[in-house]
């Protein structure tokens, strides 16, 4: 069977969810029997969000093979379950820099290089490579932003070449629009979906599918206009409403027949859809035994997007648990040592979260000096982990002054300093430590009881690490290495032995929870919390509408 190619487009607005459209879409088939991958395409001019501020972008998402990609790649791993890599994720930065790099090399014969056909080749040959690989029946393609918008057109005009190179009939374009409610007229209003429609077609690409996204359902007065004034059948408009957690979506696009419409139109062999566990996980954490706080600890909380993937896996790890898991959101540069009781009460757990630079790094420490002294559930991420062992040198070790020196260049005890293969590195982007990297674990941890295994490969981004020359200092006063990588004896993980469950990671768990393997740390972090929080009396069970105070 030859593969069959989806492009998803979105029009009227960003933001309307193309990614969990892509995602729910590509559950759905997977379900059905099916080898699926889902790619993004960015139509911004970095290379890629590596160097982006959390603000612009949200979280950089990594992949095993060390791609800095953008964080829908995330909700196609966690739906999906499967593992995306550098092709999944293509920016016009990255198309323009490899066309004008092949143009050097002599590549294109001394011809003019032109948009057409060279950027729009180019496009093409990212699209084809995950189809031609013979992996996947179906690859399907999320064009990043919205339909008119300038720096999208050759992307749309790859998509509209592409249906004629692979054939009419193995590809599919689906197109994601808003269907607005006016309040003042008391109705939804079509008329978006049709110019967002029309200025797709204008330039080639007419959609064989329209999702609509919607606060109110869509009657069959309104699907039919939908229908009939942008070229497409009124089974093939598709609602799509809000729902309590992105993880139901997959079952109402299944209720209004997407899966299927696609499955016809691109005459997909396909069994009926398997979604016991996908329905199983949505029971778990629409009908849980009880909530646990555990308070996320960070630079950038007032955008949420910058921790998506922990937010997830703290989603994962509550239903693992039966509990669901509310965030207290808490941000460090507004964290003292003088408020920090008040900001942590009544949380169960505190994760001190990735980031870099030195703001907020204050409170970060003195978010661990508080959990540490009260035995409360600690995981920290990267950053995290790093500011748990200054603190820990500083009052635990007999380090005064202990720093990082990616805060204090000059600091008497650097127990966190550039990697040796990094100190002299210029360039910013792609090239910190990304990606998957071995750890060898000690058996006597709370990390060996969460993976229980000896060996496991984690995703890394990063510049600086605990500092070799003082670990021993650290170590001889109770702070635990209970991972390292093997290959360069780098500290990996570090606990505190005499505390419940204290556990920093230079690596990002985060990014390997799916809803079919939550990660087996935030499933332990979660757990500890659950049971400290039994302890102090602050597990609410569900049904109890009450704020612990």
């Amino acid at each position: 069977m030859a593969t069959k190619y989806i492009f998803v487009t979105g029009g009227v607005a960003s933001s309307l969810g193309k990614g969990i459209i892509c995602a729910s879409l590509g559950r759905l088939l997977i379900a059905r029997g099916l080898r699926v991958t889902v790619q993004k395409l960015d139509p911004y001019i970095n290379v890629d969000p590596g160097t982006m501020n959390p603000y612009e972008h949200g979280e950089v998402y990594v992949t095993d093979d060390g791609a800095e990609t953008d964080l829908d790649l995330g909700h196609y791993e966690r739906f999906l379950g499967i593992k995306t890599s550098q092709t999944n994720n293509v920016t016009t930065g990255r198309v323009y820099f490899d066309v004008i790099r092949k143009e050097r090399q002599g590549a294109y014969l001394g011809k003019t290089v032109q948009v057409i056909p060279h950027i729009t080749d180019e496009i093409k040959s990212h699209v084809l490579a995950l189809g031609n690989s013979g992996e996947y029946d179906v690859v399907i393609t999320e064009i990043g932003g919205t339909v008119g918008d300038i720096e999208g057109l050759p992307y749309i005009e790859a998509m509209r070449q592409l249906r004629y190179d692979v054939g009419r009939k193995n590809t599919l374009s689906i197109h994601l629009t808003l269907v607005p409610y006016l309040a003042a007229a008391g109705e939804l209003k079509t008329k978006p979906t049709q110019h967002s429609v029309k200025t797709l077609s204008e330039s080639g690409l007419s959609p064989d599918i329209i999702v609509c996204r919607s606060e109110y359902p869509l009657d069959s007065g309104i699907r039919r206009k939908i229908a009939q004034f942008c070229n497409v059948d009124i089974e093939d408009v598709i609602a799509s409403l809000d729902a309590e957690s992105i993880y139901e979506v997959p079952l109402l696009m299944q209720q209004e027949g997407l899966d299927s419409r696609v499955i016809e139109k691109l005459n997909l062999p396909a069994k009926n859809a398997d979604l016991e566990n996908w329905n199983a996980f949505i029971q778990k954490i629409k009908n849980p035994a009880g909530t646990v706080k555990i308070a996320l600890v960070g630079k950038y909380v007032e955008h949420h997007d910058a921790y998506k993937s922990i937010v997830e896996a703290l989603i994962h790890g509550g239903a693992m648990n039966d509990v669901k898991v509310n965030i207290r959101w808490i941000q460090s540069d507004e964290l003292t040592l003088d408020n920090v009781k008040d900001k942590l009460l009544g949380c169960s757990g505190v994760l001190v979260a990735p980031g870099f630079g030195d703001r907020g790094i204050d409170g970060k420490v003195g978010a661990v000096q508080y959990v540490r002294t009260r035995n409360i559930p600690f995981l920290g991420i990267c950053l995290g982990m790093q500011c748990a062992v200054i603190e820990f040198a500083r009052n635990c070790a007999g380090m005064e002054g202990a720093n990082s020196t990616e805060f204090d260049k000059s600091t008497p005890w650097p127990v966190i300093d550039y990697m040796p293969d990094q100190s002299e590195v210029l360039d910013k982007g792609g090239t910190m430590r990304l990606g998957k990297y071995s750890c060898s674990l000690e058996r006597n941890s709370n990390a060996f009881k969460a993976y229980q295994s000896d060996h496991i490969n984690e995703r890394h981004r990063h510049r600086f690490e605990l500092n070799n020359d003082l670990r021993n200092q650290l170590t001889e006063k109770g702070l635990k290495i209970t991972g390292v990588n093997p290959e360069r004896d780098l500290v990996e993980i570090i606990e505190i032995e005499s505390h419940p469950w204290f556990v920093g990671v230079q690596f990002h768990p985060e990014l390997k929870s799916t809803v079919n393997e939550p990660h087996p740390l935030f499933v332990s972090f979660v757990k500890a919390a659950v049971v400290y929080g039994e302890a102090a009396g602050s597990l609410i069970p569900e049904g109890i509408k009450k704020e612990i105070v």
